[in-house]
Parts: structure tokens; sequence; C-alpha cells
């Protein structure tokens, strides 16, 4: 099974759709548009281990939610992170892709390939 966490307003986002649907066709896809159905700060927790680096890597801080939260601030804690990006899911990175227990962001889409090969 492979999930994407897709925002369909981005081309990066929708280039990991196409590249998934042809490069595994026969493979089940769920496909999130996580604006419309944020995560949890649980389901943020597990897709941060499977991505693994830094949780700022996961976070779109160019997004002015980002300054207006304060996210930027010295001593932001990871869980004040978390639950920023679950009420305010435009600051999570798009596309995620996940697939047997691993995940990629799909900036640029040669990750998306890597997680496929």
């Amino acid at each position: 099974m492979i999930t994407i966490y897709h925002n369909p307003r981005c081309s990066k986002s929708r280039a990991a759709c196409e590249l998934v649907s042809t490069a595994k066709a026969n493979e089940p896809v769920e496909v999130i548009e996580y604006l419309k159905q944020p995560l949890t700060v649980d389901q943020l927790k597990a897709l941060h281990a499977m991505l693994g680096g830094p949780l700022l890597d996961m976070i779109r801080t160019g997004e002015t939610e980002y300054t207006e939260l304060g996210l930027d601030a010295p001593g932001v804690t990871d869980a004040q992170l978390y639950e920023a990006i679950a009420r305010h899911p435009i600051l999570l990175q798009r596309p995620v892709v996940v697939r047997d227990g691993r995940a990629v962001i799909g900036r640029p889409t040669e990750n998306v390939a890597a997680l496929l090969g």
C-alpha cells in the first residue's frame, strides 16, 4: 500500500501522484488530501518517524502561518510544532509518500522514485 499526502494545487504533489500511478499501477494507493483531512499529532509523529531527519524538514517554513504563529522563535518545542501542523495543515511539506513503513518528501520527485524502486 502506498499513501500519498497530497495537495492538488501543488505541481510537485500532482507529479508524485502521476509517478506513483505509472510506476506502481498494480499496487493499492491511498491519496489523502491533508488540507481537507488534517493529520492528528499522533499521525504526524508517526509520519516524522518514517521520514527520519529533523522535524523542521517536514514543515513549510516559508508559509505565512509559520512566522505568524512564532514557530521561528528560539525555544519552540517539537510538541508545539506538531500541534501547529495539526491545526494548520498548510504547514506540512508536500507531497509526502509512504510505502512499507518508510516515507519521503516528494521534493524532488526523484525521492519518490527512489522509494518506489
